[in-house]
C-alpha cells in the first residue's frame, strides 16, 4: 500500500519560516497551510498546491512524495 506524504513541514524549519508567516505570504488560510505542515490533508486542492509550490519556488515532486506504507497482511 501507497500513501501520499507532504514534506512541507521539512521545507518550513529548511526556511526558518513558521506555517503562520507562510500562510500570509502564499495568501492561504491558516488552517490550510497547519493541514497540508502536519500532513494531515485529506484532499490535495490543485490551486492550493500551485500556490503552495510557486510561492517556494519548488516543484510539486520536492513537496508531496509517495511512500510505501507497512502491510498488516501476516
Amino acid at each position: 500500500m501507497h500513501e501520499v506524504k507532504s514534506n512541507l513541514k521539512a521545507i518550513l524549519v529548511a526556511k526558518n519560516e513558521s506555517i503562520r508567516q507562510f500562510a500570509g505570504r502564499a495568501g492561504l488560510p491558516f488552517e490550510t497551510v497547519r493541514r497540508l505542515y502536519n500532513d494531515k490533508t485529506v484532499q490535495y486542492h490543485r490551486e492550493t498546491l500551485a500556490t503552495v509550490c510557486i510561492t517556494l519556488g519548488i516543484g510539486i515532486e520536492e513537496l508531496l512524495t509517495i511512500e510505501e506504507t507497512k502491510s498488516d497482511e501476516m
